[in-house]
């Protein structure tokens, strides 16, 4: 069982940055690939990011390439999710999740554990 809580969520005016962790009780944490997704009021889940055990390969969403960039740091069992260049439709509460296996993954059902979610609001 890997337990997953985000913190770093806040309210930013369009144009500025946040940083996401997600802290993770993993006891191997290079072991599990790690990702980011979002979801806005009214609208489904979608993936934001994901990094592999190693930390070496990532994926984006189109929508958030260039401006996002997902990071781990093993040794203190947490990924990090850096959002510059923030636009009010990045607006949503945003999620970690865990796979099992450290190979990085796109959809929802690929991951085994997910945190309880940050709030971004980005205002216009």
């Amino acid at each position: 069982q890997v337990q997953l809580v985000e913190s770093g969520g806040g309210f930013v005016q369009a144009g500025g940055s946040l940083r996401l962790s997600c802290a993770a009780s993993a006891r191997t944490f290079s072991n599990n690939a790690m990702g980011w997704f979002r979801q806005a009021p009214g609208k489904e889940r979608e993936f934001v990011a994901a990094i592999g055990g190693s930390g070496i390969n990532t994926y984006y969403a189109d929508s958030v390439k260039g401006r996002f960039t997902i990071s781990r740091d093993n040794a203190k069992n947490t990924v990090y999710l850096q959002m510059n260049s923030l636009k009010p439709e990045d607006t949503a509460g945003y999620y970690c999740a865990a796979r099992r296996v450290p190979v990085r993954g796109r959809a929802e059902y690929e991951y085994d554990y997910w945190g309880q979610g940050t709030q971004v609001t980005v205002s216009s």
